[in-house]
């Protein structure tokens, strides 16, 4: 949708940026009934694709939306992906319902999210940028420019996901430390002449440089070093220097004859000091940047916008105190500062130094636990975020605490499981009672929350050995209550962990 914004129709959320953090936001508030509203600054979504790729744990969360098979019909899956030097890592062993990688161009995978928030109930309008902001006690005025000239319009809540160079970010003055870019990398998705000359994969070439050939329908995507970067990296890549930098490398002549997209990226890494400033949240690439190893930038976004959607949801309505966005903040930071060491990590061990590699030993060693038995699981779901443990109560021994809890059956004979139960619940979370045990303390623990806590028994035995597991809309484990407990102490537990994660109970008929 473009055009005009509408100043005089209320606005709960305005986001900046229609991205996969953005768009995924969107989804999230609109199917919980929050007004959001997304301006993108481009007028038309990209014509060239960054990525492609949605791994294990965004499948995870957008199967807790019941999105999941659209996003698998649109391409293959595939059960190791790269790691370091030649290694792979073994998606087949991570305990998920999804051990794969899919693949997917960025630029679908922003139409799916699009068509989504949309149709949820989202307004989309492109070509308006943000230009500045003030924020209040009750809410933001924020300042826009497009078409029709500039605009206001007055919100609520901002959300900042408009890209490493956020404007949101930078208006509240949020700082942005970390290391600079020290290595430049381009890529180009061109036409060669003869498409046989650089086949998939690397191609070292004489003087120890390198091509990466990814083809791709049509075109192939070549990636190599930035012998000579500018000044100034965001600066256009002629035709010319890339065409140079490719032949160089390969030490031959592989003629381009034409070019679709062509940039520069560097390895630089940095997390947002704050992901909150007062009515003002930040995520995406506008909270964090880090090198592109594991391709992993789509999925943190959206790992992001689903975290923050459901709790910005629960305040919005007024249902929980503006301080459960404090534990978007500390939740995604942590989660940022992990994502930065891993893909440094990474990139650190990409960088041969020929026969005086100090790191081969290094590149040796997560090898070999890349394909053991024993490591490779746990190793692929710490680089894939799958492993993602947020605090939790209750029992802190139980396998689930703090993690994405596992689609587990639900009872009766229709066949539904969690996450069908989690898409049916906008902006809801559940109680997970055990099909065999005594919970009927904890049933009635839960009733003051029955509007945005649904309480549905599981087959017998279920739940790794829980009595009851309270699951957060974003499908992580909030309390694992231990079948040992006393049932007093056990809904008293619920109860302090429902106040937590879904604010104020909701007074119910008969109370005094």
């Amino acid at each position: 949708m473009s055009g005009g914004v509408p100043q005089d129709e209320a606005v709960d959320v305005l986001i900046a940026g229609a991205g996969p953090a953005g768009l995924t936001l969107a989804g999230e508030l609109a199917r919980a009934g929050v007004r959001a509203l997304v301006l993108e600054r481009d007028p038309q979504p990209p014509g060239f694709c960054r990525g492609f790729n949605l791994n294990a744990r965004s499948l995870e969360l957008l199967g807790r939306r019941g999105l999941a098979d659209r996003f698998l019909a649109e391409g293959p899956t595939v059960p190791t992906t790269a790691f370091v030097g030649t290694s792979r890592l073994d998606l087949a062993a991570m305990r998920t319902g999804h051990p794969y990688v899919l693949g997917i161009p960025q630029t679908r995978v922003e139409e799916l999210l699009a068509e989504w928030a949309v149709s949820s109930g989202a307004r989309l309008v492109r070509g308006r940028s943000l230009t500045g902001l003030r924020q209040d006690a009750d809410g933001v005025t924020v300042e826009t420019d497009g078409a029709g000239g500039p605009a206001t319009v007055r919100c609520r809540w901002l959300a900042g996901c408009d890209g490493s160079r956020s404007t949101v970010r930078k208006a509240t003055g949020t700082g942005f430390p970390g290391t600079p870019a020290r290595r430049f990398t381009l890529l180009g998705d061109v036409v060669l002449t003869d498409p046989s000359a650089v086949p998939f994969g690397p191609h070292t070439g004489p003087g120890g440089r390198s091509v990466f050939a990814i083809p791709r329908p049509g075109h192939v995507r070549l990636l190599t070093e930035d012998p000579a970067p500018p000044q100034d990296p965001h600066e256009p890549v002629p035709l010319k220097t890339f065409q140079q930098a490719v032949d160089a490398a390969l030490g031959r002549q592989a003629e381009i004859a034409e070019a679709l997209w062509l940039t520069r990226f560097g390895d630089a890494a940095r997390l947002a000091e704050r992901f909150r400033t007062g009515r003002v949240l930040l995520a995406g690439d506008a909270a964090h940047i880090h090198p592109p190893a594991g391709a992993i930038g789509v999925n943190a976004a959206i790992d992001d916008a689903v975290n923050l959607g459901w709790k910005l949801a629960l305040v919005t309505r007024g249902q929980a105190p503006d301080t459960l966005l404090d534990t978007y903040h500390d939740e995604r930071h942590a989660a940022g500062l992990r994502l930065l060491r891993n893909t440094r990590a990474q990139a650190v061990l990409a960088q041969a130094k020929g026969d005086e590699d100090l790191l081969a030993p290094v590149r040796d060693l997560l090898a070999e636990l890349a394909s053991d038995g024993d490591t490779a699981g746990p190793l692929a779901e710490a680089i894939t975020a799958v492993a993602t443990r947020y605090p939790a109560s209750g029992d802190p021994r139980h396998p689930w605490a703090g993690k994405m809890v596992p689609d587990v059956p639900l009872g009766g004979d229709g066949g539904d499981g969690l996450a069908a139960l989690l898409a049916r619940s906008p902006g809801g979370g559940a109680l997970l009672l055990d099909g065999a045990a005594g919970t009927d303390a904890l049933t009635a623990a839960a009733l003051p929350w029955a509007d945005r806590v649904t309480v549905a028994r599981t087959r017998a035995d279920a739940l790794a050995g829980a009595r009851a597991v309270l699951v957060r809309p974003d499908g992580h484990a909030a309390w694992t209550g231990a079948a040992q407990a006393p049932a007093d102490e056990a809904a008293e537990e619920l109860r302090t962990g429902l106040t937590r994660w879904f604010g104020h109970p909701t007074r119910t008929p008969g109370a005094a």
